[in-house]
Protein backbone atom coordinates (compact mmCIF):
# COMPACT_ATOMS: atom_id res chain seq x y z
CA UNK A 1 0.00 0.00 0.00
CA UNK A 2 1.01 4.02 -0.35
CA UNK A 3 -0.52 6.59 0.90
CA UNK A 4 -2.20 9.45 -1.53
CA UNK A 5 -3.28 11.72 0.99
CA UNK A 6 -2.76 12.62 4.99
CA UNK A 7 -5.32 15.64 5.03
CA UNK A 8 -6.32 15.73 8.06
CA UNK A 9 -4.70 14.52 11.78
CA UNK A 10 -5.29 10.71 11.77
CA UNK A 11 -7.40 10.41 8.29
CA UNK A 12 -5.68 8.69 5.43
CA UNK A 13 -6.24 7.32 1.62
CA UNK A 14 -4.15 4.78 0.85
CA UNK A 15 -3.95 3.05 -2.35
CA UNK A 16 -3.39 -0.55 -2.70
CA UNK A 17 -0.86 -1.73 -5.56
CA UNK A 18 -1.96 -4.43 -6.97
CA UNK A 19 0.65 -7.68 -8.47
CA UNK A 20 -0.43 -8.61 -11.47
CA UNK A 21 -0.19 -11.65 -13.61
CA UNK A 22 -1.90 -13.74 -16.44
CA UNK A 23 -4.14 -15.20 -14.24
CA UNK A 24 -5.64 -11.35 -12.72
CA UNK A 25 -4.12 -9.54 -9.63
CA UNK A 26 -3.15 -9.59 -5.93
CA UNK A 27 -3.88 -6.32 -3.68
CA UNK A 28 -3.36 -6.01 0.50
CA UNK A 29 -6.10 -4.22 1.42
CA UNK A 30 -5.00 -4.33 5.33
CA UNK A 31 -1.59 -4.78 7.11
CA UNK A 32 -1.25 -4.09 10.97
CA UNK A 33 2.77 -3.23 10.03
CA UNK A 34 2.28 -1.10 6.79
CA UNK A 35 -0.60 0.69 8.85
CA UNK A 36 1.95 0.97 11.43
CA UNK A 37 4.20 2.76 8.96
CA UNK A 38 2.13 5.67 8.45
CA UNK A 39 0.94 6.18 11.85
CA UNK A 40 -2.28 3.92 11.65
CA UNK A 41 -3.14 1.70 14.87
CA UNK A 42 -6.32 -0.31 14.21
CA UNK A 43 -7.26 -2.92 16.12
CA UNK A 44 -10.13 -4.59 14.19
CA UNK A 45 -13.00 -5.57 15.98
CA UNK A 46 -15.52 -5.92 13.09
CA UNK A 47 -16.16 -6.03 9.46
CA UNK A 48 -19.35 -4.42 7.74
CA UNK A 49 -20.37 -4.72 4.03
CA UNK A 50 -23.03 -2.01 2.68
CA UNK A 51 -24.31 -2.40 -0.94
CA UNK A 52 -26.48 0.01 -2.20
CA UNK A 53 -28.86 -0.20 -5.40
CA UNK A 54 -28.98 3.08 -6.43
CA UNK A 55 -26.97 6.07 -7.53
CA UNK A 56 -27.19 9.62 -5.52
CA UNK A 57 -28.04 7.58 -2.28
CA UNK A 58 -26.40 8.84 0.56
CA UNK A 59 -25.46 6.73 3.63
CA UNK A 60 -24.63 8.69 6.97
CA UNK A 61 -23.06 10.95 8.27
CA UNK A 62 -22.23 8.78 10.98
CA UNK A 63 -19.58 8.65 14.19
CA UNK A 64 -19.84 6.84 17.86
CA UNK A 65 -19.36 8.88 20.87
CA UNK A 66 -16.30 7.90 23.25
CA UNK A 67 -16.05 5.36 24.46
CA UNK A 68 -16.91 3.27 21.60
CA UNK A 69 -15.58 5.58 19.34
CA UNK A 70 -13.97 3.85 15.96
CA UNK A 71 -11.44 3.95 13.58
CA UNK A 72 -12.94 3.06 9.69
CA UNK A 73 -11.13 1.56 6.88
CA UNK A 74 -12.96 1.83 3.82
CA UNK A 75 -12.68 0.31 0.88
CA UNK A 76 -15.33 -0.16 -2.32
CA UNK A 77 -15.59 -3.55 -3.46
CA UNK A 78 -18.10 -2.75 -6.25
CA UNK A 79 -19.42 0.79 -8.39
CA UNK A 80 -17.71 3.53 -7.42
CA UNK A 81 -18.78 5.59 -4.31
CA UNK A 82 -18.02 9.26 -3.46
CA UNK A 83 -16.46 9.08 0.41
CA UNK A 84 -16.85 11.75 3.17
CA UNK A 85 -15.09 12.64 5.71
CA UNK A 86 -15.41 15.52 8.54
CA UNK A 87 -13.33 16.40 11.66
CA UNK A 88 -15.53 16.62 14.54
CA UNK A 89 -13.00 16.83 17.01
CA UNK A 90 -12.86 19.85 19.31
CA UNK A 91 -8.79 20.87 19.46
CA UNK A 92 -7.65 19.48 16.06
CA UNK A 93 -6.27 22.02 13.64
CA UNK A 94 -8.81 21.01 10.87
CA UNK A 95 -11.84 21.12 13.18
CA UNK A 96 -14.93 21.29 10.35
CA UNK A 97 -13.15 20.37 7.92
CA UNK A 98 -14.08 17.95 5.16
CA UNK A 99 -12.15 15.69 2.55
CA UNK A 100 -13.77 13.54 0.03
CA UNK A 101 -12.46 11.30 -2.45
CA UNK A 102 -13.56 8.75 -5.29
CA UNK A 103 -13.39 5.25 -4.16
CA UNK A 104 -13.56 2.18 -6.66
CA UNK A 105 -12.55 -0.91 -7.32
CA UNK A 106 -10.20 0.01 -10.30
CA UNK A 107 -8.54 2.85 -8.45
CA UNK A 108 -7.74 0.62 -5.21
CA UNK A 109 -8.10 3.69 -2.65
CA UNK A 110 -7.90 2.61 0.86
CA UNK A 111 -9.89 5.80 3.14
CA UNK A 112 -9.16 5.78 6.53
CA UNK A 113 -11.39 7.55 8.99
CA UNK A 114 -10.23 8.23 12.92
CA UNK A 115 -12.11 8.32 15.96
CA UNK A 116 -13.64 11.57 16.23
CA UNK A 117 -14.55 11.93 12.31
CA UNK A 118 -18.00 11.81 11.27
CA UNK A 119 -18.36 9.24 7.51
CA UNK A 120 -20.73 8.81 5.29
CA UNK A 121 -20.51 8.01 1.23
CA UNK A 122 -23.04 9.11 -2.19
CA UNK A 123 -23.05 5.97 -4.19
CA UNK A 124 -21.58 6.96 -8.26
CA UNK A 125 -23.13 3.44 -9.81
CA UNK A 126 -25.80 0.87 -9.56
CA UNK A 127 -24.78 -1.59 -6.73
CA UNK A 128 -22.23 -0.32 -5.43
CA UNK A 129 -20.52 -2.31 -2.19
CA UNK A 130 -18.59 -0.59 0.28
CA UNK A 131 -16.61 -2.46 3.10
CA UNK A 132 -15.29 -1.45 5.93
CA UNK A 133 -13.58 -2.40 8.54
CA UNK A 134 -14.11 -0.81 12.15
CA UNK A 135 -11.69 -0.83 15.67
CA UNK A 136 -15.27 -0.92 17.85
CA UNK A 137 -18.48 -2.99 18.20
CA UNK A 138 -21.62 -1.32 16.80
CA UNK A 139 -23.31 0.92 20.27
CA UNK A 140 -26.51 2.34 19.20
CA UNK A 141 -26.32 4.59 22.48
CA UNK A 142 -22.81 5.85 21.43
CA UNK A 143 -24.40 6.65 17.65
CA UNK A 144 -23.99 10.42 16.42
CA UNK A 145 -24.60 11.73 12.94
CA UNK A 146 -24.40 15.21 10.52
CA UNK A 147 -27.44 15.62 7.88
CA UNK A 148 -25.82 15.07 4.35
CA UNK A 149 -26.51 18.83 3.86
CA UNK A 150 -25.36 20.08 7.57
CA UNK A 151 -23.89 23.48 6.50
CA UNK A 152 -21.32 22.64 9.55
CA UNK A 153 -19.68 20.02 7.01
CA UNK A 154 -20.26 21.29 3.85
CA UNK A 155 -19.80 18.62 1.57
CA UNK A 156 -20.03 18.77 -1.85
CA UNK A 157 -21.88 15.20 -3.29
CA UNK A 158 -21.25 14.95 -6.97
CA UNK A 159 -24.86 13.91 -7.11
CA UNK A 160 -28.16 15.52 -6.35
CA UNK A 161 -28.90 13.44 -3.05
CA UNK A 162 -31.50 11.30 -2.92
CA UNK A 163 -32.97 8.32 -0.95
CA UNK A 164 -31.71 9.08 2.07
CA UNK A 165 -32.75 7.23 5.40
CA UNK A 166 -35.38 8.78 7.40
CA UNK A 167 -32.77 7.93 10.47
CA UNK A 168 -29.77 10.04 8.37
CA UNK A 169 -32.77 13.33 7.83
CA UNK A 170 -33.62 13.17 11.53
CA UNK A 171 -30.10 14.41 12.72
CA UNK A 172 -30.11 17.86 14.17
CA UNK A 173 -28.35 20.65 12.48
CA UNK A 174 -24.69 20.23 14.15
CA UNK A 175 -23.60 22.89 17.07
CA UNK A 176 -19.82 22.73 17.21
CA UNK A 177 -19.82 24.58 21.03
CA UNK A 178 -22.08 21.41 21.94
CA UNK A 179 -21.78 18.60 19.89
CA UNK A 180 -17.76 18.80 19.27
CA UNK A 181 -16.41 15.35 20.49
CA UNK A 182 -13.80 15.37 23.04
CA UNK A 183 -10.31 13.11 23.10
CA UNK A 184 -8.44 15.07 20.34
CA UNK A 185 -4.16 14.72 20.71
CA UNK A 186 -2.00 15.43 17.94
CA UNK A 187 -1.30 12.82 15.07
CA UNK A 188 1.70 13.62 12.95
CA UNK A 189 0.53 15.31 9.74
CA UNK A 190 3.02 13.36 7.42
CA UNK A 191 3.19 14.14 3.61
CA UNK A 192 0.13 16.84 3.81
CA UNK A 193 -1.73 17.99 1.21
CA UNK A 194 -3.54 20.94 1.00
CA UNK A 195 -6.41 19.33 -1.17
CA UNK A 196 -9.68 18.77 0.13
CA UNK A 197 -11.41 16.47 -2.31
CA UNK A 198 -9.55 13.55 -4.52
CA UNK A 199 -11.40 12.64 -7.39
Amino acid sequence: MRRLANPMPGVHLLEAEPRRDERGAFARTFCVDEMAGFGIVARVRQGNLSRTSRPGTVRGLHFQRPPFAETKIVQCLAGSVHDAVVDLRMGSPTFGSSFTATLSPGNGRIMVVPEGCAHGFQALAQDSLVHYLVTAPYAPEAEGGLRYDDPFAAVVWPLPPRHVSARDLAHAPFDPALDALPGFSAFPIADRIPECAFS
